[in-house]
């Protein structure tokens, strides 16, 4: 692998259930991308493992010709033994892998089924190679294996890396060391028209993770669809409530209180936006799980002011770790616990208040009461001296954006210039009246005051916004993406527009506009909608947040026109996202390329894109409601 490039993802096969994972090519071997490896909460516990049959100078590698996604957390490998066939055309001998994944465990079934008249014998050697390497170096490209200790017994081998623990076994083989690597070996005897089977395990331990598997089991089953739906919409269904279920995880003391990790491989943890947006998504289908996040979210809401980590009264954290996070090469280094996000915290208070509404039980309800008002707090007094919630990284160390494009060239001028900090966002001022709108109504329901200030901020900030951010381009007319540090409102089209939709800051005439350009060329590339317009001078379409496509992003602007009545532009979302879907088996990655559906059938994948991820998978859900509706 070239040292310093991140890990491609694209052709690479995941079986997962948080916070476990494993990466492999599509022959089941581990070792041959940069990416592969055995991972456990943010350690890469093994490099390779590659399977060959036959001894010696004999040894071959099975020649794959499938594989299966049973679940997310189960895949299947075939492949055919032709070194120890017979020498007619149909091959006769085949291998069968099925690789089983449960938090903190890994099981491998091997069968080798025979169709031979006659006996055969061979053997099976599996090449292990621990690592231990730190999650942050694999994703830098710069990982290197760290050492470790081992004790052994011939059917089992223990190996330590400071508190880590990885635990091989197989029970009906020869297990030992060589060469820094561990080699597993059996003997197999087929008689004829039969079959060997056998297993082998490996259990992972990590004491200072700071997740916890979900302790429930398998919490969604397969939904209802309009009957005269899409078909593509069903097997999107299906697939995004398998991923979810396995990126359910917990914090450790409170097993009970289950949130959506944000993504494999990177982000098996708990991050405030993603979370949300991800349970708020899912809402129709399990208010339950938007209830937890909240709770969860609620115990480690902001209590002081501390730039260091950003954190400050009442904030909604941005993501948690065991420790710090190094992004090498971007001069990131961010804390274990760290609040750097301005759009956690209003979207905290919008999933109370739905979540609310969708039935939950008014004493879980008023438990969190108090943080709402920590939060609704927060929004209103961290308003800037326009009026308007805004980000600046004060330590030099932390995100330079903090809204949910985050990368650091995300805010730009049409011009392709970067905007300047502190940066207010036009998506976080439509979640922040709503916010303030909606948790006024939730305390006055409850019998709490603080409604009617909380409903004058609210105004007030609704006719801030239309008088500043709003420009004329040769586009049309539209909301800025965010105003700069100047004031000035920064004119590039981008998909943040639509975030607005439904939150009740834009009139009717305004939200029919922003709708509109969304559904226009520029901007919908026919598998969704762009993050910026293909007439912005920074425009590429395999750019992060420049131009690609992001399935929760489009999926939040359907939603949002949805809400506004506006069915025909929503309906031409769905039918983008649908198609998407269908391109990448139905597993929709974290983002693709905004490349325009005349001109390609299927968009090109962003090759480093997460997948599965939590909120393109609960998108799922999101086009599953409008097309009911």
């Amino acid at each position: 692998m070239s040292a310093g490039l991140q890990p491609f993802l694209s052709d690479a096969v995941v079986a997962l259930r948080a916070p476990t994972q494993v990466w492999s090519g599509r022959a089941g071997d581990l070792g041959a991308q940069a990416i592969d490896g055995v991972y456990h909460g943010d350690t890469r516990f093994v490099r390779e493992a590659e399977l060959t049959y036959g001894a010696g100078a004999e040894a071959s590698i099975p020649e794959a010709i499938s594989v299966g996604e049973v679940s997310a957390s189960t895949v299947s490998f075939t492949a055919l033994l032709r070194g120890i066939d017979d020498d007619q055309p149909d091959p006769k001998v085949r291998l069968e892998r099925v690789r089983a994944v449960e938090p903190g465990v890994v099981r491998e079934k091997l069968t080798v089924r025979s169709h031979l008249a006659t006996p055969m014998s061979t053997s099976l050697r599996l090449r292990i190679m621990p690592d231990f390497a730190p999650l942050q170096e694999v994703k830098a490209g710069s990982s290197t294996s760290h050492s470790w200790a081992m004790d052994a017994d011939s059917h089992r081998i223990r190996l330590f890396s400071d508190e880590k623990v990885l635990v091989l076994s197989a029970p009906d083989a020869r297990v030992r060391s060589e060469d820094q690597s561990i080699i597993v070996e059996w003997s197999v005897d087929c008689p004829p028209h039969s079959e060997w089977s056998t297993e082998w395990i490996l259990q992972l331990h990590d004491p200072g993770l700071a997740v916890a598997p979900a302790a429930s089991g398998s919490r969604w089953r397969a939904l209802d669809v309009p009957a005269r739906s899409d078909s593509r919409l069903r097997r999107w269904v299906d697939r995004a409530l398998s991923d979810l279920d396995a990126l359910r995880l917990a914090l450790p003391g409170t097993p009970a209180d289950e949130f959506l990790a944000a993504g494999a491989p990177w982000f098996f943890t708990l991050f405030g936006r993603d979370s949300l947006w991800s349970a708020r998504l899912m809402l129709p289908v399990d208010p339950g799980i938007a209830a937890s996040t909240l709770r969860v979210l609620a115990r480690l809401q902001g209590t002081k002011a501390d730039p260091q980590t950003a954190e400050e009264p009442g904030k909604i954290l941005h993501e948690l770790r065991a420790g710090e996070l190094a992004m090498p090469g971007e001069g990131i280094l961010l804390p274990p616990v760290y609040y750097g996000t301005v759009d956690a915290t209003p979207l905290w208070v919008c999933l109370l208040a739905e979540t609310a509404a969708a039935g939950m039980p008014e004493p879980e309800v008023r438990a969190l009461v108090p943080a709402l008002r920590a939060a609704l707090g927060w929004i209103v007094t961290s308003a800037g001296d326009d009026g308007f919630l805004d980000y600046v990284d004060e330590t030099g160390r932390g995100l330079s954006n903090q809204g949910w494009k985050d990368s650091g060239d995300s805010i730009q001028w049409r011009d392709g210039t970067l905007a300047r900090g502190p940066i207010a966002l036009c998506e976080v001022q439509g979640y922040a009246y709503e916010a303030a709108v909606q948790g006024a109504a939730l305390l006055e329901s409850l019998d709490e005051d603080g409604a009617g200030p909380l409903r004058e901020w609210a105004a007030d900030l609704r006719r801030r916004f239309a008088e500043r951010f709003w420009v004329t381009t040769p586009e049309g007319r539209y909301p800025a993406i965010a105003l700069d540090r100047d004031g000035r409102p920064v004119d590039t089209l981008t998909s943040n527009i639509g975030h607005l939709l439904g939150t009740g800051i834009l009139d009717p005439d305004q939200a029919r506009e922003v709708a509109r350009l969304l559904t226009g060329a520029s901007m919908t590339s026919g598998f969704g909608v762009r993050t910026m317009s293909s007439e912005a001078a920074g425009y590429w379409p395999l750019s992060y947040h420049g131009g690609s496509v992001w399935a929760h992003d489009s999926a939040i602007a359907a939603r949002g026109m949805a809400r506004e009545g506006l069915h025909h532009e929503a309906l031409v979302v769905v039918d983008g996202l649908l198609a998407a879907a269908e391109a990448f088996g139905f597993r929709m990655p974290e983002l693709y390329s905004g490349d325009d559906r005349s001109t390609t059938p299927v968009p090109a994948p962003y090759p480093a894109a997460c997948r599965p991820q939590a909120w393109s998978a609960a998108a799922a859900v999101t086009c599953r409601e409008i097309l009911s509706g």
